[in-house]
Formats: C-alpha cells, sequence, structure tokens
C-alpha cells in the first residue's frame, strides 16, 4: 500500500482541483475517505486470508465500495452540491485502491469484489510499498516509501495543483 500520507495528498488535491468553493468539510472527509480502505488490515488480526473478499485490499478497494461510500456520506454531509461532494468523495476512496495497484507489494487490488474476486496490479509499479505499522514505517523502509511517493505522487499532485491554481487566478483577473 501507499503511505497514509501519499493517499492523503491524492485526496486532498482531488478536493482543490474539483471542488471550486474549497469546502473544508469537503476536504477533510475526502482525505479520511482516502485513507478508510485500509481499515481492512483488520481482517489480518481476525484470521482472514489476504486474498479473501474481505481481507487486505479486498472490498474496501473496490468500485463498489467507493461508489457506495461516496453516495452515502454525500447524501448524509452535503444537501446542495451533492454531485460534487460525491465526485470527489468517489475519487478520493477509489485512488486509494488505485494507488495501491501502483506499489511494489501485495497481492494486488479487488477492484471488481464482490462480484469477481481477482486481483490486479498495473504495469507501473514503481510505488514502494508502505510497511504496516508505525514502528516499521520509521525506518529505513520507510525513507524509501517518502521518497517514492514524493517523485511519483507529491510532485504529480504539486504539478496539478499549481495548475489549478494559476488556472483560476487567470480566469480571475479575465472577469
Amino acid at each position: 500500500m501507499a503511505s497514509i500520507f501519499g493517499h492523503g495528498l491524492v485526496a486532498y488535491t482531488a478536493t482543490k482541483v474539483i471542488d471550486q468553493k474549497s469546502n473544508k468539510l469537503l476536504m477533510y472527509l475526502a482525505i479520511g475517505s482516502a485513507m478508510l480502505p485500509d481499515l481492512d488490515v483488520i481482517a489480518f488480526r481476525l484470521g482472514t486470508d489476504y486474498l479473501h473478499p474481505l481481507g487486505h485490499r479486498g472490498f474496501t478497494h473496490s468500485i463498489l465500495f467507493a461508489t457506495v461510500w461516496g453516495g452515502l456520506i454525500s447524501l448524509i454531509f452535503f444537501k446542495d452540491r451533492k454531485y460534487v461532494a460525491f465526485l470527489v468523495l468517489f475519487i478520493s476512496t477509489m485512488s486509494h485502491g488505485i494507488l495501491d495497484a501502483m506499489t511494489t507489494g501485495g497481492e494486488g487490488v479487488g477492484f471488481f469484489i464482490p462480484f469477481e474476486n481477482s486481483r490486479y496490479f498495473f504495469s507501473f509499479r514503481e510505488i514502494r510499498v508502505s510497511p504496516i505499522g508505525i514502528r516499521r514505517f520509521f525506518s529505513e523502509w520507510g525513507l524509501k516509501v517518502i521518497l517514492s511517493e514524493l517523485k511519483f505522487i507529491a510532485i504529480p499532485c504539486f504539478v496539478l495543483l499549481s495548475v489549478n491554481y494559476f488556472g483560476r487566478k487567470r480566469t480571475e483577473t479575465k472577469q
């Protein structure tokens, strides 16, 4: 998996690019939604096999989960602009599985669970897989993860945020 920092940064970027009003509640919910799928690590403690549909990188990393989660949260928290909220929350939640499918470890991501239990990786797998647990993260392994996420997540997010910012500024000055 990518680290919570990488997942959170993608959600922050998605919120800033999609939500023109910069709703702080939506931003916080998006960041939380991007981290939510990794709650499935609880399955390890419960003895659930990694490749089980409810195992790690299973249902909580699926397209169906992102759709249901995004819809539910947008209906609960957003009376206006439900569609913008849904889009941000869906993309933020779905980005988790997408990033995980670009990592160097694990057994793949169950994008189509519960309809099909296969696990997938993308052909681009340059993001170092993050260790599970805080103690392991603060190690040489964790440093390698941060450096790969800087290169493959943070820099692209920064570029996208910059283009978005300056594009909006340019539009505002023309009006």
